[in-house]
C-alpha cells in the first residue's frame, strides 16, 4: 500500500517544484545479474533520497512492456520503445531482492545546486515524451542513458569508459552467458561485425560502476566507494559438461547415423536458422545484428541440402562442395573470435557430412 500511495502521490511532489535540502543525496545504484535472459548483464537506475522531504525515488531507464503488440518483432526490428520509470526505493529493493539479485550504491558527490538540476530534469524527462527512448543493445540502454543524464548535468563527459577499450563487445559479453550454455551459443552466432568492434562505448553497468569509481570532476572524485545494499546469492556450481554432451551429441548423430531424416532434419534446421539471421540483418536496426558472417556456418543452402538428401539428387553433390568452400571462407572470421570454440564442433561436422555428400559417399537410409 505504502509503495502504491507513493507512486500515486510522486507527480504532485513534481507538478509543486520540490526543492531538495540540503540532506538530499543522489546516487548510482548498480543492479547483479539475474536468471532471465533480458537481465544476465545487469541494471542500473538513479536513486534521490531527501530525508527531511520525505523522498525516495528510482529512476529506472530500463522499463519495457511485454504487452506491446507484436513485442517479439519489434524488439528484433529495433524499434521497441523503453522508457523511464520510477519507483520507491523500498519497493525496488523489494524486488530485487525477490528475484536475488545484488544491488550496489555508490553515492554521488554533487553540489546541492546539482542535485537539484538533476532530479528536475528526471521530473521533466518523466513527464515529456523524452521518456520513451529506442532501445539499443550497446549505444543505447539503461546505463548510458543513466549515464548521459549525470553528464548533462555536470557539463561534461566525466563518466565514460574506463579500462581497456582494445577488448571487442562480443569479448566482454561473452562470460556473463557461462551458465547459459544455449544463450551463449546462440547470441554468439546472431551477433555480427559490430560485437567485434573494440569497445569504446560504455554500456554495462559494471563499466558504470567501475568508472565511477575512478572518475574526477574539477579535481575531486565523483563518487564515494561501492556500497554493498543488498548482497546477491551465492552462486551455485552449474553443470557446464552436460550442455555441452547435448550439443556434441545432437553433432555426432548428424555425422555418424545415416539416416536422411535426421541430416535433413538438421540441416533444415540451420538452414532456417540462416534465413533469419539474412532477413534480420537487412530488416532489423539493430546494428549488432547486421553483417552477420556466422551466416556462413548457418547457410540458407543447407536448406537445398537437405532437399538434395531427401530426394537423393544428384546435383546436391555440387551444392555441397559450395557449401563447403562457404565454410572455408568462414574459417578467417571465426579463428579468432571468442566464440571459436562454441562453433568449431558445427564446423568440423558440417565439413565432415557435406564432405561425405560431394564425394557421393554418403548415402543415407
Amino acid at each position: 500500500m505504502t509503495r502504491f500511495l507513493w507512486l500515486l502521490l510522486f507527480p504532485i511532489f513534481v507538478s509543486a517544484q520540490l526543492r531538495l535540502s540540503d540532506a538530499a543525496r543522489v546516487s548510482i545504484l548498480t543492479c547483479g545479474t539475474g536468471g532471465e535472459l533480458y537481465s544476465l548483464f545487469g541494471h542500473t537506475a538513479i536513486r534521490i533520497e531527501d530525508e527531511n522531504a520525505g523522498l525516495d525515488i528510482v529512476y529506472n531507464y530500463g522499463a519495457f512492456d511485454f504487452s506491446v503488440p507484436n513485442f517479439v518483432g519489434r524488439f528484433v526490428k529495433g524499434d521497441l520503445q523503453y522508457f523511464v520509470a520510477t519507483d520507491s526505493f523500498s519497493g525496488f529493493l523489494e524486488q530485487y531482492r525477490y528475484e536475488g539479485r545484488q544491488v550496489v550504491e555508490q553515492e554521488l558527490f554533487l553540489t546541492k545546486d546539482q542535485k537539484q538540476k538533476l532530479f528536475d530534469e528526471l521530473a521533466r524527462v518523466l513527464y515529456s515524451d523524452d521518456r520513451f527512448y529506442t532501445y539499443k543493445f550497446i549505444d543505447r540502454n539503461c546505463t548510458n542513458m543513466a549515464m548521459a543524464v549525470v553528464n548533462k548535468i555536470l557539463g561534461a563527459q566525466v563518466l565514460k569508459k574506463a579500462g581497456d577499450t582494445s577488448i571487442t563487445y562480443r569479448e566482454i559479453i561473452y562470460p556473463y552467458f557461462d551458465n547459459h550454455f544455449f544463450e551463449q551459443w546462440g547470441t554468439s552466432l546472431i551477433f555480427g561485425t559490430k560485437v567485434d568492434q573494440p569497445s569504446t562505448t560504455l554500456f554495462l553497468p559494471s563499466e558504470l560502476e567501475k568508472s565511477l569509481e575512478t572518475a574526477t570532476f574539477q579535481g575531486k572524485p565523483l563518487s564515494e566507494k561501492s556500497r554493498l545494499i543488498l548482497p546477491g546469492p551465492t552462486p551455485e556450481k552449474q553443470s557446464r559438461v552436460f550442455p555441452w554432451l547435448i550439443y556434441l551429441s545432437i553433432l555426432a548423430a548428424v555425422a555418424f547415423v545415416r539416416m536422411r531424416w535426421v541430416i535433413a532434419a538438421y540441416f533444415s534446421a540451420i538452414g532456417l536458422v540462416g534465413v533469419f539471421f539474412c532477413i534480420a540483418g537487412s530488416y532489423s536496426l539493430h546494428a549488432e545484428l547486421q553483417y552477420n558472417y556466422n551466416v556462413l556456418l548457418c547457410n540458407p543452402l543447407l536448406l537445398g541440402v537437405a532437399w538434395g538428401v531427401v530426394r537423393k539428387t544428384e546435383w546436391v553433390k555440387k551444392l555441397a562442395w559450395v557449401c563447403l568452400a562457404l565454410l572455408v571462407i568462414y574459417l578467417p572470421f571465426v579463428a579468432l573470435k571468442v566464440h571459436f570454440l562454441i562453433a568449431l564442433p558445427m564446423i568440423l561436422a558440417h565439413a565432415f557430412v557435406l564432405w561425405k555428400i560431394a564425394k557421393g559417399r554418403y548415402c543415407p537410409r
